[in-house]
């Protein structure tokens, strides 16, 4: 599994409906924003605002979506559960860490998928978990 090593040199986001502010840490641990809202054992982020807007609009809650900037206070690496499974070579540039994510900024311009392809998207989470598979298995 590869292991980014300097996380600085990239613009990270994390996708979901929390409501923060700059200073607050995202951490591992509390109940996951996908499927059955197990204890999260990594968080996750990306380089990309394309695989931050799909957490955001993704995310359970009643809250609107939002998309933080992020700083990594350790060593980030890939995801797994989509590096290895979907997407060879990360092209996501999806990851996650167990060590909290520093909010340092949020994204409010950003542009969500067409309502289409937002519901293609939670059909096919539907049949996923119909089947009892996990979008995130960790």
């Amino acid at each position: 599994m590869a292991v980014l090593d300097d996380p600085g040199s990239h613009q990270l986001f994390h996708g979901t409906k929390a409501d923060l502010k700059p200073g607050d840490s995202i951490e591992a641990g509390r109940s996951s924003n996908y499927g059955k809202r197990k204890k999260a054992a990594f968080v996750y982020l990306t380089a990309t605002l394309d695989a931050a807007t799909w957490g955001a609009e993704l995310a359970v809650g009643d809250g609107r979506g939002r998309i933080y900037i992020v700083e990594p206070t350790g060593p980030i690496e890939d995801d797994p559960n989509l590096t290895d499974k979907k997407f060879p070579g990360n092209p996501t540039k999806s990851y996650r860490t167990r060590y909290p994510l520093r909010v340092t900024g949020e994204v409010t311009d950003w542009r969500g998928h067409d309502p289409e392809q937002l519901q293609a998207m939670r059909d096919h989470l539907a049949r996923l978990a119909e089947q009892g598979i996990e979008a995130i298995e960790e």
